[in-house]
């Protein structure tokens, strides 16, 4: 119940507990106040439903977000913490939930600014779509995937990866509940699937086309069918979404699928979901590997054996930095590695015990021949690391990002890689983070050599090809760190 002043005023007290401030959003029938829970003191999302402005249909609705919003927790969806009805001083009920607050515009905000970087819509795109799997597998169908229902947190560094959560399920349809007409075209006209104009039943298909258009806007900044509502809904029942041609083939396959006019010729949101996790790392994962020639790898294998036996190369140094990996990236599994002619050495692991294994394709043996930072969203999903024994075998990789350790002459002689064994993507902010500790493992390997030549000179091996083939080693200079916003996105180059 609403408190009262001693003075007869009221407060802005909701429930007996959630003093309402600023106004953060408004709806016909509804406003949301950020707002203060002074039980917990925690601040939350208040949304006041508006009786007076709300008729039979409009109050259904809201019971049915509440029961729904009640059974549903994850990470991609708004959590419902608290629900109630009272009265107001003047006596009116007043409806409210209370939500988390998401600290964040929505979606339709960032897009006033223009489109999104492709990296950023497939991080979005794959939220939304894990968020849709979890509800469409309980039977829920939201019915309304707009701009306008999409938060995007706020990043907790500039350089980090956007996090989307799905809200507002005022119109969704759950099975077993009475659905009328006027639910059945219910929806933003510039989002309806064909379905939904023709006032047919929309099951988890049409979630999926919707959020095709919402992702096509994205990448583009333009609705997919502008113009009056009715002219815009009436022309999807005709003509599929229009898809520029400037739009990358990868992302046009993807988007035409889920704005397939057929229903059953849509992907699931769970499909949707992994296309969309290995676009976030589009780059790494377009063309073919690089294959050294003989003489280059001679010539890499020359600086591998230059930088001591990798037996005897274990190190207190290299252990801190894959624990370090390990814990900044959130990964369970870190390697320091030197790729040999035929065997991967472990300087160091964190998270699994090898001292080597045998050079297979597809993870260390691949990232040593790139330029930079190589990122696998999901190893199992490649065709040449799917049968390496890391990730075939009992260890199961999935996730694989590593760069490549360069010598001051130019030679990658390994690797400093972070696996993990569900699929995942990297941020801005960790790649720049995984560069940055790969240039210590580096630093440290130089400064070993250069001890290891000072005491005895006979330990380092002689060259395998001719000394006038073999650069002189150049003086090290300690690089500075890249700034995290600088940073390509990973395995991309860099687009400023």
């Amino acid at each position: 119940m609403a408190e009262h002043r001693r003075d007869g005023g009221e407060q802005d007290l909701v429930g007996g507990r959630y003093r309402l401030l600023e106004v953060i959003g408004r709806g016909s029938t509804a406003v949301v106040h950020r707002a203060r829970d002074e039980s917990l003191g925690r601040e939350v999302a208040v949304k006041v439903m508006q009786p007076g402005a709300m008729d039979e249909a409009e109050l259904r609705r809201s019971d049915t977000e509440v029961k729904l919003l009640a059974q549903l927790s994850h990470p991609g969806l708004v959590t419902l913490l608290d629900a109630g009805t009272e009265r107001t001083a003047g006596g009116a009920a007043r409806v409210y939930l209370v939500m988390e607050l998401v600290t964040g515009a929505d979606l339709r905000e960032h897009l006033r600014h223009g489109p999104l970087e492709s990296s950023a819509v497939a991080e979005i795109g794959h939220d939304l779509c894990e968020a849709l799997a979890y509800v469409h597998a309980r039977g829920v169908v939201h019915r309304d995937i707009k701009p306008a229902n999409i938060l995007l947190l706020d990043h907790p560094e500039e350089a980090a990866r956007f996090h989307a959560k799905l809200t507002d399920f005022g119109i969704a349809w759950i099975p077993d509940s009475e659905l009328t007409l006027e639910d059945a075209v219910s929806g933003t006209p510039a989002f309806l699937s064909p379905e939904q104009v023709r006032g047919d039943h929309a099951g988890p298909e049409s979630d999926v086309y919707s959020l095709g258009l919402v992702l096509l806007q994205c990448l583009t900044g333009r609705l997919a069918f502008p113009g009056p509502p009715l002219e815009s809904a009436v022309r999807r029942l005709t003509l599929p979404a229009p898809i520029p041609d400037d739009v990358d083939p990868l992302w046009r396959q993807l988007l035409a699928g889920m704005t397939a006019m057929d229903p059953a010729a849509r992907p699931s949101a769970a499909e949707a979901a992994a296309a969309l996790q290995r676009l976030a790392a589009l780059g790494t994962l377009a063309g073919p590997l690089p294959e050294l020639a003989e003489a280059e790898e001679a010539l890499r294998l020359a600086e591998v054996r230059s930088y001591a036996a990798p037996a005897s190369a274990q190190s207190a140094a290299f252990d801190r930095i894959t624990r370090l990996a390990s814990r900044v990236l959130g990964v369970p599994m870190a390697t320091v590695s030197i790729v040999d002619a035929d065997r991967i050495w472990f300087l160091s692991t964190h998270g699994l015990e090898a001292d080597h294994v045998d050079r297979h394709p597809g993870l260390c043996a691949s990232a040593v021949l790139q330029d930079d930072l190589w990122v696998l969203p999901d190893a199992a999903a490649d065709p040449l690391a799917v049968a390496n024994p890391l990730v075939c075998g009992d260890l199961g990789v999935r996730f694989y990002a590593a760069v490549p350790l360069k010598t001051p002459a130019g030679a990658n002689i390994g690797t400093l890689s972070v696996l993990d064994r569900v699929p995942r993507t990297l941020s801005r902010s960790h790649a720049a983070t995984l560069r940055d500790l790969a240039g210590l493992v580096m630093d440290q390997l130089v400064l070993r050599r250069a001890t290891l030549e000072a005491s005895s000179p006979a330990v380092v091996p002689a060259a395998v090809v001719p000394p006038a083939v073999v650069p002189a080693p150049q003086p090290v200079r300690t690089p500075e760190p890249m700034p995290a916003e600088q940073a390509p996105l990973v395995g991309l180059p860099n687009a400023g």
